[in-house]
């Protein structure tokens, strides 16, 4: 009977829905005062270390919005308006500055409040029902966890709390902050004229109708910039695909000897660093570089070859060399899932009259391309964000006179001229949300319509 009273509780206590619903609606008095005050419920209940732990949460959530978090809040909507003024100092004989607002410094607390009040909110929530459950607990005769108990759960059940926690606080003070100040920038007009701090405000969706506009100037470098982006992407992936896949066949070949050495040679392109290759690329394909230099010698052509001086020639040069920087990765990577396809299956398709072209098209492709699809999307993401190949080499140009981005310029290349070089921050926090949302939509509508989505179990 005890054993059958132990396991009705143990299935009643599971079935409770400790939520803030019903800690308010079926809760005692403390619980509903847990409501207000954090942890009472625990601490009435014994558990004092835990309640003791959102109490001293929640005062320190109070003394920060009431020494400033308030105040941050209060100036976000007007983002401040008390300009820096230059006053004259008579006794000192000079001009002195008045301390005025400063527009970014109230963003980005206002931004951290909002942020840091959402956070409280997750922990008001989990103290609410903490407390609930405690009250449950205690009136079902439940065991009640002690501090010590919670504490030794982290190094057993609860194991995966301890490890996550700090990577964690990371990601969200590290990068969802700075993400979400950057998101709330693209919305304002902000800016910098020379070395002279000015205030900036809310303009809602303009920026982005700019970018997007067809007849606006900012707006056509945009699309030419966003087609060139895709253009490179697609071809940077597919033709290092190609090609690696093709030189890691011949290398893999039973016919080609010293496989080992043509790997190494691959792989020491690999241990340089790249941006020492791009840069000695850069210098051999100047206008008086080492290879247009050679090929007047030797007679092949009268004049300096426009590598980096014409649109089109740019864009080949880079894809050219992106090839000799990339192919070894796709190299590495297509030499392993070729050691790994089942033997079985090109025997039977000898067995079967297949030649080497069917074997390749049925047998060796599909393969590949159910297991790499995923790396692919990766490169191609990759590709679209990368920033080292198009700065070390064209630094984005040829550019034409009066346009702030050049012919090889991509999104992320375009965004780093805007915000560090000519200091428009509003336009260049819009092209790196118009960039997410591009990778993001071509990931996701990518990755779901592959074999490696719909088929996880595997390839046979």
């Amino acid at each position: 009977m005890k054993k059958a009273d132990a396991k009705s509780k143990k299935g009643k206590e599971f079935q409770t829905p400790y939520t803030v619903i019903n800690a308010l609606v079926k809760g005692n008095v403390v619980t509903k005062l847990s409501l207000v005050i954090l942890g009472l419920g625990n601490i009435v209940h014994k558990q004092i270390v835990k309640g003791l732990m959102f109490l001293v949460i929640e005062a320190a959530y109070l003394y920060y919005m009431i020494s400033y978090g308030f105040y941050a809040l209060s100036m976000l909507p007007s983002l401040g308006w008390l300009e820096t003024q230059e006053v004259w100092n008579e006794s000192k004989m000079i001009y002195e500055y008045t301390a005025g607002h400063q527009s970014r410094l109230i963003l980005l607390y206002g931004v951290a409040t909002v942020f840091i009040t959402f956070l409280f909110i997750l922990v008001w929530r989990d103290a609410v029902k903490s407390s609930y459950k405690s009250e449950v607990l205690a009136k079902e005769g439940g065991h009640l966890n002690t501090f010590k108990e919670d504490f030794k759960s982290l190094f057993n059940q609860n194991l995966h709390k301890l490890l996550l926690a700090l990577p964690l606080i990371g990601i969200l003070v590290f990068t969802v902050l700075p993400l979400l100040y950057n998101i709330t920038m693209a919305f304002t007009n902000y800016s910098k004229s020379g070395e002279k701090e000015v205030l900036f405000d809310w303009v809602g969706f303009n920026t982005f109708a700019k970018i997007l506009n067809f007849q606006d100037s900012v707006g056509t470098q945009f699309y030419s910039v966003l087609g060139w982006t895709l253009i490179w992407a697609i071809l940077a992936t597919v033709l290092n695909y190609i090609f690696g896949m093709i030189l890691a066949i011949v290398i893999n070949r039973k016919e080609t000897k010293a496989k080992a050495f043509w790997r190494f040679c691959f792989v020491l392109s690999i241990a340089v660093p790249q941006f020492v290759s791009l840069l000695i690329m850069r210098t051999m394909l100047q206008q008086d570089g080492i290879v247009n230099n050679l090929l007047i010698n030797l007679g092949i052509i009268d004049r300096a070859l426009p590598f980096f001086t014409n649109a089109m020639w740019a864009r080949v040069t880079v894809i050219v060399i992106n090839l000799w920087v990339g192919i070894p990765y796709t190299i590495l990577q297509v030499t392993g899932i070729l050691q790994n396809i089942p033997a079985e299956l090109y025997e039977a398709a000898k067995i079967d009259g297949a030649n080497a072209v069917q074997t390749f098209f049925k047998i060796t492709l599909p393969y590949m391309l159910f297991v790499m699809t995923p790396y692919l999307i990766t490169q191609f993401t990759g590709n679209i964000n990368n920033f080292n190949v198009i700065f070390l080499l064209s630094g984005g140009n040829p550019t034409n006179v009066g346009n702030t981005a050049g012919k090889t310029d991509l999104l992320v290349t375009w965004l780093y001229k805007l915000t560090v070089d000519q200091r428009y921050y509003n336009l260049g926090a819009v092209i790196g949300i118009m960039t997410f949302v591009v990778l993001a939509i071509v990931a996701l509508v990518t990755y779901r319509n592959t074999n490696s989505y719909k088929d996880e179990e595997g390839f046979m």
